[in-house]
């Protein structure tokens, strides 16, 4: 018996060890560590490395090639090894107040920070993340205010034969409450997801904190997958744990569009919402501000606010969807019904600004009102993130 209670114990402490063991793996370097005058030193251990560089969106841009065509890109930046073996950099310059993502280049492997347990996925692309306080960062984070929910939900699109899942913000207090709420409908770009407003749009921060501040009115926030041949985000459906990709069928193809209303029926049928159009926005980034200005002009009756965050305008030559024909004739439907918003924004060296500026000439020579909101850099989140920040507060006065 003592024998067997001996085996006992050293196998359960045997499986613990083994359990417990990625909580001992961490290196004991600090990275990023954010200085006092707001230069950030990074630091990685890596002694037998050749060597080691950061790359990051606070670095001055490069051009590259992309499927898109040219565009900017983070440069990268050289780490120096210490006398303790440990690479270091620290940025010239202090760093303006913003989420800032990052990655290590090792021996020209592309890695993530062993020290930083903050990732956020975009497409197939894993980041660390850190966040500069004192401005916009402020916005970005967590703070001591009355905080919404966030929760998944599954939905049926009778229009898709499929069951699918969306991400949906709730103000605070709205479990207590009996009124009813207006609701943003917020889309994200092409190879994202329902989980991309969340975590690279910080979408609940920036909501939480505008609300808190009494410059946003409380609302739901309903964040679809436009990827239409999809259940769920990347291992979130029956797939299982499938490598995420931009390649999707059935992108921008129509069948987003014309689905869309199985998405409103299912929110107005479950949540506390009011249901007229003064009460509703869609706005969405890159490929979900191509949908936002199509959904938004195939149903001129459903929307009164629309947001064009740096958006493809016109679909690919191969697409036959009814869903984008007579455009012009739409469009001029849907402005001669007077929505109270139509709010356009794109960064100077975005790849679409062009598509951007002919759309603005269509809309001008339709004497069709509008608003233009022109930013510096291209299509990053940095600035996505900014334009959610202004256009919230503009909704639903």
């Amino acid at each position: 018996m003592k024998n067997f209670l001996l085996f006992a114990v050293t196998f359960l402490l045997s499986v613990s060890a083994s359990a417990q063991q990625a909580l001992w793996g961490g290196q004991s370097i600090i990275s990023p560590e954010i200085n006092p005058d707001n230069t950030v030193t990074f630091r990685f251990q890596a002694p037998d490395a050749k060597k080691v560089q950061v790359t990051g969106d606070f670095l001055p841009t490069v051009k590259a090639q992309t499927p898109f065509g040219e565009t900017d890109v983070p440069g990268s930046a050289d780490l120096q090894k210490n006398k303790d073996n440990v690479w270091e950099y620290t940025t010239l310059q202090p760093l303006p107040s913003e989420l800032y993502s990052y990655s290590f280049i090792m021996d020209g492997l592309k890695v993530t920070d062993p020290n930083n347990v903050y990732l956020n996925r975009d497409v197939a692309s894993v980041t660390n993340i850190f966040i500069i306080k004192g401005g916009a960062g402020d916005l970005y984070s967590v703070k001591n205010v009355p905080h919404g929910t966030v929760a998944r939900y599954w939905y049926e699109s009778p229009t898709l034969n499929m069951t699918r899942r969306l991400t949906v913000y709730t103000p605070a207090g709205y479990e207590k409450s009996t009124q009813s709420y207006p609701v943003l409908y917020l889309l994200h770009g092409m190879g994202g997801d329902e989980e991309a407003w969340v975590t690279l749009g910080r979408t609940v921060q920036i909501l939480d904190n505008l609300i808190a501040q009494g410059k946003a009115k409380p609302m739901l926030v309903v964040m679809t997958n436009g990827n239409v041949h999809q259940e769920a985000a990347p291992g979130e459906s029956s797939l299982g744990l499938v490598k995420p990709t931009m390649q999707l069928p059935k992108t921008m193809d129509g069948e987003m569009e014309g689905s869309f209303p199985d998405v409103i029926q299912f929110i107005e049928s479950t949540f506390r919402v009011e249901k007229q159009k003064s009460a509703r926005a869609i706005a969405g980034l890159s490929m979900g501000g191509f949908h936002s200005l199509h959904i938004s002009k195939e149903y001129p009756d459903v929307f009164d606010y629309v947001g064009l965050f740096s958006a493809a305008i016109l679909p690919r030559e191969d697409v036959q969807s009814p869903i984008y024909r007579n455009m012009d004739d739409k469009l001029k439907v849907q402005f001669a019904k007077n929505p109270k918003l139509y709010w356009i924004a794109i960064g100077k060296t975005d790849f679409l600004y062009k598509n951007n500026v002919d759309f603005r000439k269509k809309l001008d020579d339709m004497g069709c009102k509008y608003v233009y909101r022109e930013s510096d850099e291209g299509h990053i989140w940095k600035n996505w993130r900014i334009y959610l920040s202004e256009f919230a507060p503009m909704l639903f006065k």
